[in-house]
């Protein structure tokens, strides 16, 4: 292993974990959004910044994420081969988790435009995909079920 490949390693899981970190604590602004009252504009306008803000740092964490990860995979060979069907698996992982990503971005326009018909309690369930997927991806990666 060349001390490349081991620093592109390191900091795609950084970035990695640093993106799924925004990813976990989004959907609980939400969940805060969600138990608003009608009357309190400034609390409402306070989480709809904190949660803009967090979407695009999440956004800007996402990008070298998934860069390092296809250097890891193109460049370096990860996941390429015969018998690499938890690569597969994984792939489709990071898809749902870009999915999960923009879905977060079309429930902070529906709160923006007062849209929002969804509660509390159904954002601290679809706060839990997160932790499903970040759980399933790096079993997969670590221990390489098949």
């Amino acid at each position: 292993m060349s001390s490349g490949y081991l620093w592109v390693k390191a900091f795609h899981i950084v970035f990695v974990a640093s993106w799924f970190a925004a990813l976990f604590y989004l959907p609980r602004l939400y969940v805060n959004l969600a138990m608003v009252p009608g009357d309190s504009h400034a609390e409402r306008e306070r989480l709809l910044l904190m949660s803009r803000k967090l979407y695009r740092f999440g956004s800007l964490l996402m990008v070298p994420a998934l860069v390092l990860g296809l250097v890891l995979w193109l460049y370096y060979g990860v996941g390429l081969g015969v018998d690499q069907g938890w690569m597969h698996a994984k792939m489709l992982g990071v898809v749902a988790v870009l999915a999960y990503h923009h879905w977060c971005w079309r429930l902070l326009r529906d709160f923006e435009l007062g849209a929002n018909r969804r509660s509390d309690r159904w954002f601290r369930v679809f706060n839990e995909i997160t932790v499903l997927l970040f759980i399933a991806i790096v079993v997969l990666v670590v221990v390489k079920p098949f």
